[in-house]
This record gives structure tokens, sequence and C-alpha cells, in this order.
């Protein structure tokens, strides 16, 4: 939290999407950390230390969202974390996603009541 109110992170190399999830979250009083590859999603996951993540199955390498989630359960982590996922991505469909260490999966793209209604469920 700062000043009150919920950080959250998403990393996603999409700029479209991250501005399109950032329009949603600070209208609904959500303060809104970015990062547009999994590298830098960690440095400012350190600098942030977000009470929420949001993380992009696909960027810049495949898996590298997987493999930012295993980074995070290093750092020792405890923020719920999210994958975003696509209708066709075949992780999840043969995964269970609370192996990866998973809150939930968010499908693309993001019905802003899911999400909404999400985050208040987890960041009572």
């Amino acid at each position: 939290m700062r000043h009150g109110i919920h950080v959250i992170l998403c990393i996603d190399d999409d700029q479209d999407f991250l501005d399109s999830i950032r329009l949603v979250l600070e209208a609904h009083n959500y303060i809104m950390e970015e990062a547009v590859s999994a590298e830098m999603g960690l440095k400012k996951y350190k600098e942030t230390q977000p009470d929420l993540l949001i993380v992009d199955l696909m960027m810049e390498e495949i898996d590298s969202g997987t493999n930012f989630v295993k980074e995070l359960r290093l750092l020792g982590n405890t923020a719920p974390i999210y994958m975003l996922s696509s209708a066709g991505d075949e992780l999840f469909m043969t995964t269970d996603y609370t192996d990866l260490g998973l809150a939930g999966i968010f499908q693309k793209p993001i019905q802003p009541d899911i999400l909404l209604s999400t985050l208040r469920e987890k960041l009572k």
C-alpha cells in the first residue's frame, strides 16, 4: 500500500494493454505500476512491493511469465499473483496454476468487472 491505496504491478509487453488496464485501475482508486518485461518487472517489484501482481505469460521470451513467478517465489513474495493467458495457452490446460504459485488466471482481454471484483476480494 502507498498512502492507504493498494498498489498493483502489471507486467506485459503490450503497452496498449497496460494503458487500458491503467484506466480501469486508476478510475477505481488503485495505484498501478508497470513493466514491459520480466526483467524490468523484478526491478519494479523490488522498488514498489506491490499488493498484487498481474503477469503476462508470453512476453519477450516463451514462458518468461512463469519464470518471473518462480523468481518471485525465491524472493519470498506473499502478494497474490495472477497470470494473463490467451485462450489458446496450452500451459493452463495441462498444469494446475496453483502449482506455479498463482492465485488465479485472467483471460485476455480482461473484463473490468471480473478484474475489479477479484481485486476487492483479494485485497480486503
